[in-house]
């Protein structure tokens, strides 16, 4: 773990959002995920790791904490499905971090400006409906309504121009917590 990649900042938490490059970054990130998509939501059995997983580039935010990395509180992971055409999929965040409300809109942030600085010419995801406010906030549009996993979801594009190119997605992006987060 790197300690220079957080800065304390009194009464306030540090998340540092960044390309997963540690094993345990990756396997919290999957327990997170299981916790989110199996347990809470009952959508999986047991584990909801698909062969999508086999190529597709991790995204963690990860709660920082006297200068050091503490826990992953968010994840993400995106990869490219055809040239220039990139998705992302499996959005999770730590139940008593989502009042913070920057985690998940900073994973996309990175997600998509990380593609978008690999080529990307299209960055799409499947979204559930009770999330679609935040991705049009976000600068995302709605292509589909949809039925996957036997959920509502919609099928989403996002505006690359709104996301510039990010060329260091394993140094991340920060986002400020409150205290006691």
């Amino acid at each position: 773990m790197n300690d220079d990649l957080c800065v304390e900042v009194p009464a306030a938490t540090t998340f540092r959002i960044r390309w997963a490059g540690a094993q345990w970054e990756a396997d919290e990130a999957m327990a997170l995920r299981r916790a989110v998509f199996c347990h809470e939501q009952g959508i999986f059995a047991g584990d909801d790791r698909d062969e999508i997983d086999d190529v597709a580039q991790l995204l963690v935010a990860v709660k920082c904490e006297a200068h050091a990395p503490e826990m992953v509180v968010g994840t993400v992971r995106i990869h490219e499905a055809e040239p220039g055409v990139w998705l992302g999929s499996r959005l999770a965040v730590h139940a008593a971090c989502r009042s913070q409300g920057r985690i998940g809109a900073t994973l996309i942030r990175l997600a998509v400006s990380s593609a978008n600085g690999l080529g990307c010419t299209r960055f799409l995801a499947h979204v559930q409906s009770q999330n679609v406010p935040l991705f049009r906030r976000l600068h995302w549009d709605v292509l589909a309504e949809e039925t996957l996993l036997g959920r509502p979801h919609h099928l989403m594009q996002a505006d690359l121009d709104y996301y510039p190119a990010c060329l260091t997605p394993r140094i991340g992006l920060s986002t400020l917590g409150r205290s006691g987060t």
